[in-house]
Order: C-alpha cells, then sequence, then structure tokens
C-alpha cells in the first residue's frame, strides 16, 4: 500500500484519479474534485474532506473513519463496506449512494440528504441517525428502520425532496 503522509490538496481537482488502495494521513482536502475518482480500499481516516466533490466516486471498502464531509457532494458514490465510523457527513448530497455493508457507527446524518440511497445491509444505521436527515425518499431501508421511521418521521419518506443539483 502506498503511503503518503502529512498532505495538503485543498481544491485540487483530482477528477477520474486512480489512488486505489494509498493511505493518506489526516489530509486536508476541502473543496477538492474527485469526480468518478477510484479510491477503492483507500485509506482517509481523519481526512478534511469539507465541501469536496466525489460525485460517482468509488469509496468502495475506503476507510473514511473520523473523516470531515461537511457539506460535501456524493451523489452516485460507491460507499460499499467503507468504514464511515464518527465520520462528519452533516448536510452531506448522498442522493443515491451505495452503502451496503458500510460501516456508521457515529456517523452524523444530521440534514443529509439521503433520496434514493442504499442502505440495506448497512452496519450500525440507527434510527435516531436517520430521524435527523433533511430526506429518506426512495431510500432503502431494512424493514425494521423503514417502520420505525414510517410511524415517527413519515415526511422523511414522502414526496420528492427538491434539491440543488451541484453547479459544475
Amino acid at each position: 500500500m502506498q503511503e503518503i503522509l502529512k498532505i495538503n490538496m485543498n481544491k485540487a481537482n483530482l477528477t477520474g484519479i486512480n489512488l486505489n488502495e494509498s493511505n493518506f494521513k489526516r489530509p486536508n482536502l476541502i473543496g477538492a474534485e474527485f469526480i468518478e475518482a477510484n479510491l477503492k480500499g483507500f485509506h482517509f481516516k481523519g481526512a478534511n474532506f469539507r465541501e469536496a466533490n466525489l460525485e460517482g466516486a468509488n469509496l468502495n471498502w475506503a476507510m473514511l473513519r473520523g473523516a470531515n464531509l461537511l457539506e460535501s457532494y456524493l451523489v452516485w458514490t460507491n460507499l460499499t463496506g467503507a468504514n464511515l465510523e464518527w465520520t462528519d457527513l452533516m448536510k452531506v448530497n448522498l442522493g443515491w449512494a451505495d452503502f451496503r455493508w458500510a460501516n456508521l457507527k457515529g456517523a452524523n446524518l444530521e440534514g443529509a440528504n439521503l433520496e434514493g440511497a442504499e442502505f440495506r445491509e448497512a452496519h450500525y444505521l440507527t434510527f435516531d441517525q436517520l430521524s435527523k436527515v433533511k430526506t429518506l425518499h426512495d431510500a432503502k431501508l431494512n424493514a425494521e428502520l423503514l417502520n420505525s421511521l414510517s410511524k415517527e418521521h413519515a415526511h422523511l419518506l414522502k414526496g420528492k425532496y427538491s434539491y440543488q443539483l451541484k453547479n459544475l
């Protein structure tokens, strides 16, 4: 595994880059562009991705534990098997993202757009986390979470939420 230490890539354009199984130690990636990048198995533990654009990126089995993704754009992102423990996903646009087998223990999803996101088979996802999101319209959830949310937070599941697409 390639190891990269103490790197600052604020506002870097890394569209389509292939950093498969690389390792960053707390990189600063504020506002960086990773559109359709291959970051499979990548180690971003503690990274600062605030306001980054990872639309369509492959973060399959990536380590994002404790990362800051506040207000980032991750529409159509593959997060299958990713470790998102204690990750800040507040106000993140995660529409149609794939979270199958992802670890979401303690992840902050407050105000996140989860329209159409795939959460079946996600690990450590709780009712409390999902009750604070902006929308779950068309999200795929396990039956237990879906039933609980439909009783107490039906507004999150119904109606089309009209969010703005990021101007690229």
